[in-house]
């Protein structure tokens, strides 16, 4: 499978005010890259959108869009998220992965053996996580670390994982209240 051709920068996530104006949360590394790269368009391409950042806050730019004058215009586009082509980027530095490189990619084990396929990445604060779909079993997500992955062959479609202890086995249930281990109860 070769690599997608857009990428994803961000997501329009609502509108903000009366007049058109919406709020939108960049995935870019610095925030303010999100109109870097030329228009944005939705996944197909098939709209373009010329985007004008306003204002930063809470975590998301304010900002107008061509063409969109009034609050129910802004609120159409909930949830639009919002791609450049993918030439228009740089070169992911060594190290550095597009999200797009690494969904779909094969994740096997130190042993060769299968282990799932990259569903998604996540940071949640504390660094990223790669979402696991598991050949057996539920979903699993792994610490995007040097240590807990360390081989990304992007060429080669795959990972390779070396989980944190604990991280396959399933979690022992602890003891609940008016269980009895000798019998009464």
């Amino acid at each position: 499978m070769a690599a997608s051709s857009k990428v994803c920068v961000g997501q329009i996530t609502g509108a903000h005010g009366v007049r058109g104006l919406v709020k939108v949360k960049p995935f870019t590394a610095a925030p303010e890259d999100l109109t870097a790269y030329g228009p944005v368009s939705d996944e197909a391409g098939a709209r373009r959108l010329a985007l004008h950042l306003l204002s930063w806050a809470k975590d998301q730019w304010i900002a107008r869009v061509d063409g969109v004058a009034d609050r129910d215009a802004a609120d159409a586009l909930r949830g639009l998220r919002l791609y450049v082509d993918r030439t228009a980027l740089p070169e992911a530095e060594e190290d550095e992965f597009y999200h797009a490189d690494l969904i779909g990619l094969s994740a096997v084990l130190a042993d060769g053996s299968s282990f799932g396929t990259v569903r998604a990445v996540f940071d949640f604060g504390a660094g990223e996580f790669l979402e696991i779909d598991r050949a057996r079993g539920s979903a699993v997500m792994v610490p995007f670390t040097r240590a807990a992955v360390p081989v990304v062959d992007i060429a080669g479609r795959r990972i390779v994982i070396d989980p944190p202890a604990g991280l396959l086995e399933p979690a022992e249930r602890p003891p609940e209240e008016g269980d009895a281990e000798d019998g009464e109860g």
